[in-house]
């Protein structure tokens, strides 16, 4: 929810400024011009930020782990580019009006509700799960605004390059069609078996290639809600009784189309009121003050996505197209009327009964997920084999017999039947024979695995990979002859000799691909045949490796397209905004450097290793 956690700049260069503290105090960890930021704030918005990263993760993080990401330095470089943006703007004199930031927030996605509007529920329950209170978060905001207000003063209208803008569409969208002869096996000649000495050399220059690797034998019991939820029956009655329970679940809200008017004073508004009595329209008193109707309108909205209590309240209260009284509102006195009312609509039983069985099911199989866990890990504390305390819970137990690091079996099949097999086969190999391992928690539920057995990775021997080592030795035999071979007929086409008539000498036939991009190969063309293209120049011939080990292209390049960069394209936007994103973050990163030097800045190591449990605090 980056709204509400404001502004996150990114992580500067901080550690190369004065580091240490003259007469400031033991609580201040850094400090920016008059501003100091004291070490139990830092602890505070550090613990919050590792607490988002964990729940990202799905795991906790060792402070090593945290280290390694540079939490520490990333948390303190915002929180000093924070306080400075601040300090300045204070110095600037910058202010915003409530009106501005109540238009700020009402308008963010994050807030909105399933009709796509301000829904006041969802707000307070962001802000709750967040831990922030309303008055807590408006001043940040406040400030969060403030800060963007410089930061678009600096970047916001950068002029980009057009030079850039060009290069980047050039990379990106330009064409170029070919002519090409793929040569393969016939082209490479006969090739003879292998000489017993030629194998045996041949493999003990690669023997590490045909080593066997690791496999270990591995069983595995997978337990999730969904698993359990399928079969889960439950009664009717329990469904009545949670539709009714949860009655305000299937209920369309009452909506209103609301319109009010702002005055500046609680006077203005009720000298406005008692011409309204007197008989001027709502419209007519918007129309004289110059409002629009963009102005005044709400929306056909629901109680709850009126931000003002105040004002919801007068208006769910009001008959259509009565005008309230003067309301004390949170932003100024307040007219209201109502135009339009649209009553609430329930959903029936049977229309949600399908829905309501699902949501229990699940709910109930989380429950006896969990049960099922402890009894598991019960009885392997008593002593049972993961496979004795899966068959007494009732659980499918699978077994492995030899996987490798990369799941696959002794044949090289990749297995697909194993349950998060990345991870499985990550701690599984992380593991040891007869270790109790953590379950992984995964899909709402777990999966056990245990080591069986472990067959160590060996060299193989010649006569176990025969076949293996005879076809790569001929696959290079054959690459090597092709490579030989596509630089006899460059030459040939260097020297003047058509493509066509070079083919048409070797038994080869002529194709064509036409705009390939560097994005994008053709059927025929790998990777590395289109990157050749791309540095070869129209007219020019050029030769790379195929797809497979025995295929050799030569091409002529025989067209060249750049596409005119078209800056009103949604492409061409795209492209605008990447580079001005990137112009915009370098602007901002050397104006903040320029202002911790403008400012003064300091950080205390010792108070930051004291923060982060690594130290003791600085007596100097």
């Amino acid at each position: 929810m980056g709204v509400v956690m404001g502004l996150l700049a990114a992580s500067f260069a901080i550690w190369g400024i004065n580091d240490i503290f003259r007469g400031f105090g033991r609580s201040t960890l850094a400090k920016i011009g008059g501003i100091e930021i004291p070490i139990d704030l830092f602890r505070q918005t550090y613990d919050e930020r590792l607490q988002q990263v964990e729940r990202q993760l799905g795991h906790p993080l060792s402070p090593e782990q945290a280290n390694a990401l540079g939490l520490d330095r990333q948390v303190l470089g915002e929180m000093i580019t924070e306080a400075g943006l601040d300090q300045r703007a204070r110095q600037m004199r910058l202010g915003i009006s409530d009106a501005e930031i109540v238009r700020r927030i009402t308008s963010d996605p994050t807030f909105h509700g399933p009709t796509g509007k301000f829904d006041r529920g969802r707000f307070e329950m962001l802000l709750r799960n967040a831990g922030y209170s309303e008055q807590r978060f408006v001043a940040e905001q406040r400030q969060v605004m403030l800060r963007r207000e410089i930061i678009d003063s600096l970047s916001g209208e950068l002029p980009v390059p057009k030079a850039w803008l060009e290069a980047i569409n050039q990379f990106q969208h330009e064409e170029r069609s070919v002519e090409y002869v793929a040569l393969g096996p016939a082209q490479a000649g006969e090739v003879p078996q292998p000489t017993a000495e030629e194998l045996n050399k041949y493999f003990d220059a690669r023997k590490i290639l045909f080593r066997a690797p690791e496999y270990r034998k591995i069983v595995t019991v997978q337990l999730t809600p969904t698993d359990l939820a399928k079969w889960m029956e439950i009664p009717a009655a329990d469904i009545k009784r949670a539709f009714d329970e949860q009655r305000s679940r299937y209920i369309t809200p009452e909506r209103r189309r609301v319109e009010q008017i702002v005055f500046p004073t609680m006077a203005e508004a009720e000298a406005a009121a008692a011409r309204i009595t007197t008989g001027l329209s709502f419209t007519a008193l918007a129309a004289e003050r110059g409002l629009k109707e963009q102005d005044i309108d709400l929306g056909v909205v629901p109680k709850s996505e009126i931000i003002d209590p105040a004002v919801a309240a007068a208006a769910f209260a009001l008959k259509e197209n009565e005008v309230s009284a003067p309301i004390a509102g949170r932003f100024g006195a307040v007219l209201v009327t109502v135009t339009k009312i649209e009553p609430e609509e329930t959903k029936s039983l049977a229309d949600v009964a399908p829905q309501i069985r699902n949501d229990i099911a699940a709910e109930r199989a989380k429950a006896e997920v969990q049960n099922l866990h402890d009894q598991i890990e019960d009885a392997r504390a008593g002593g049972s084999t993961l496979e004795e305390a899966a068959q007494k819970a009732k659980l499918p137990v699978v077994t492995y017999d030899a996987l490798d690091r990369s799941g696959r079996d002794p044949s090289g099949k990749l297995v697909t039947n194993l349950p998060h097999a990345g991870d499985v086969i990550s701690a599984a190999f992380a593991s040891d024979v007869g270790v109790d391992n953590d379950p992984i928690e995964a899909d709402g539920g777990y999966v056990w695995y245990d080591v069986v057995s472990i067959t160590p990775a060996r060299d193989r021997t010649l006569d176990e990979v025969k076949d293996q080592v005879e076809q790569r030795w001929r696959d290079d035999e054959v690459a090597s002859r092709l490579k030989a071979k596509a630089a006899d007929l460059l030459d040939k086409l260097k020297n003047g000799n058509s493509l066509d008539a070079v083919a048409k000498a070797n038994d080869l036939q002529v194709e064509t691909a036409d705009k390939l991009t560097r994005a994008k190969a053709g059927a025929t063309l790998s990777a590395t045949t289109i990157a050749s293209i791309f540095h070869t120049a129209k007219d020019s011939f050029g030769s790379a490796a195929g797809d497979k080990p025995t295929e050799w292209i030569v091409f002529r390049v025989t067209d060249v397209t750049v596409p005119k960069l078209d800056a009103n394209a949604s492409d061409g936007k795209h492209i605008a905004e990447t580079v001005q994103r990137r112009l915009s973050d370098d602007v901002f990163s050397q104006y903040v450097t320029w202002l911790q030097g403008d400012l003064g800045t300091s950080v205390n190591r010792a108070a930051l290793a004291q923060a982060l449990g690594n130290g003791a605090p600085d007596t100097n």
